[in-house]
């Protein structure tokens, strides 16, 4: 899904090469991202966040920002939470 197609409201993961973030999707104005109740995970170089993402689908957000707005640029996957594995 592109950042733009993101429906207003619905818990997304949007990853970065750096940071994973996960929260409530309010709006994107093509530059910036703004997200509400977000998770904010620091990727360590070589690890793979996917662990990080399942917890989180299957325990909740553990919310680091309560409003947060960050650079659209470097966004390369955005999936809704709920269609992440609980495994």
């Amino acid at each position: 899904m592109d950042i733009h197609e993101a429906p207003h409201g619905i818990n997304l993961v949007i990853e970065t090469p750096k940071v994973v973030y996960i929260g409530r999707f309010d709006s994107c104005n093509g530059f910036e991202v703004l997200m509400h109740d977000v998770a904010v995970h620091d990727v360590s170089e070589g690890e793979d966040p996917e662990a990080f993402i399942r917890q989180t689908a299957k325990y909740g957000i553990p919310v680091d920002k309560k409003d947060l707005v960050f650079d659209a640029a470097g966004i390369e996957r955005v999936r809704i939470l709920g269609e992440i594995p609980q495994d």
